[in-house]
C-alpha cells in the first residue's frame, strides 16, 4: 500500500529538520512528542521512500554516469555521491551517511581508519545512527594520535567510538602521529606496540582515508618534515599525513618522521575509500584520483561534475 500524503509530509518534515536544518534527533523527538529511536526509524523510512535521496553508485543513475567517466582514467571501482545540503554541516552529514553505506556495500570487515574533519563528522553521525548490523568486525587507526585536542585527530578515540557504534572490536595505536624527530620515530617503530598495529594493517581489507586540502590546519610540522619540497612540488592535497600534488605524486622526504601506515602497505589494501568533506577542493580530488591509490570515493556530486567539466 502506498504511503499516505500525510505520512510523506511528516517524513519530509523530519528529514528537513535533520538534514537541512541540522537539528539533532533528540530535538526532533521532543518537537514531535515521540522517542529518538522512532525519529531514527522515520529517517530510515524517508530514505527508503525517496523522501531523502543520497546518490549511490547504481547502474542507470546519474552517479553511475559520473563515476563511470572517472573509472575510464582512474583506479576507481565505484563510490557514493551526495547532493549538497543547506550548508557545510548538512552536507558533511550526508557524506558521512554515504560513506557508511559504502562500507556496507563493499562488505568491509577489517577496517583501517584515517583522520580529518570528515572522519570526525562521520563519528558524530554514527553516534546518532548506530549500525549494530555492520559487516565490520575489527577497526584500527592508520595514523598515530595528534597532540592537538581536536577530536578529528584523536585516532584512538575515534576508533573506539566507531567500533562501539558498528559492533566491532577496536585495536589501538599508542604512539604519536608526529614524534619529536626521525630518530624517535625509528625507535618507536621498533616497539611491540608498532608491530601489533602492523599486523592489523597487513590483514586490512578496507581503508577509510581522508582527502583534504593543502594547506590545512593543523600544519603537522610540515616545514620540518619536508623543508621546501611541498612548495616546490606544488602540493594541493593531503591523505592521512601524506601530501600530494595535482599530478597525483605523493611527496616523499627522507626527513618525514610521521607515524602512519607506510604508503606501499596502504596500496596493498583491496578497498581504499577516499572521503571528501564539503570543502574538499577540485584540485585535491583531482590529485587524489591521479595518485592511483583510491578504489572508491565518497564525495559531493557537484564536486565531481566540476572535476569533469560539467
Amino acid at each position: 500500500m502506498a504511503p499516505s500524503k500525510e505520512k510523506l509530509l511528516r517524513l519530509a518534515h523530519v528529514a528537513r529538520r535533520y538534514y537541512l536544518e541540522d537539528w539533532k534527533q533528540i530535538d526532533i523527538a521532543r518537537e514531535l512528542g515521540v522517542s529518538r529511536p522512532l525519529v531514527s526509524r522515520m529517517l530510515g523510512e524517508a530514505r527508503e521512500l525517496g523522501v531523502v535521496q543520497i546518490t549511490v553508485y547504481e547502474p542507470g543513475e546519474e552517479s553511475a554516469v559520473l563515476l563511470d567517466r572517472l573509472r575510464l582514467s582512474t583506479s576507481l571501482q565505484g563510490g557514493v555521491l551526495v547532493e549538497d545540503g543547506r550548508d557545510d554541516d548538512a552536507t558533511n552529514q550526508l557524506l558521512s551517511q554515504g560513506a557508511v553505506d559504502l562500507l556496507r556495500q563493499i562488505g568491509a570487515r577489517r577496517l583501517g581508519v584515517g583522520w580529518g574533519h570528515l572522519i570526525g563528522q562521520l563519528v558524530t553521525w554514527l553516534e546518532e545512527n548506530p549500525q549494530p548490523s555492520s559487516t565490520v568486525t575489527d577497526i584500527f587507526p592508520l595514523v598515530g594520535n595528534a597532540s592537538t585536542p581536536a577530536r578529528n585527530y584523536q585516532s584512538n578515540e575515534n576508533v573506539r567510538l566507531m567500533a562501539q557504534q558498528l559492533g566491532a572490536a577496536p585495536h589501538f595505536l599508542y604512539l604519536p602521529a608526529l614524534p619529536e624527530s626521525l630518530e624517535e620515530k625509528q625507535l618507536l617503530c621498533s616497539t611491540e606496540v608498532y608491530r601489533q598495529i602492523q599486523d592489523q594493517w597487513v590483514q586490512m581489507d578496507t581503508a577509510l582515508v581522508n582527502i583534504g586540502n593543502y594547506p590545512s590546519s593543523p600544519d603537522f610540522a610540515s616545514l620540518v618534515r619536508y623543508g621546501s619540497l611541498l612548495q616546490q612540488q606544488h602540493t594541493c592535497g593531503r591523505l592521512l599525513v601524506y601530501y600530494f600534488n595535482e599530478a597525483g605524486t605523493v611527496i616523499q622526504s627522507d626527513q618525514d618522521f610521521a607515524i602512519q601506515i607506510p604508503l606501499e602497505l596502504l596500496k596493498q589494501c583491496p578497498h581504499i575509500v577516499g572521503v571528501c568533506s564539503a570543502n574538499t577542493s577540485e584540485k585535491a580530488l583531482r590529485g587524489a584520483l591521479r595518485s592511483g591509490i583510491f578504489t572508491h570515493i565518497a564525495a559531493r556530486a557537484e564536486l565531481v561534475k566540476s572535476l569533469l567539466g560539467q
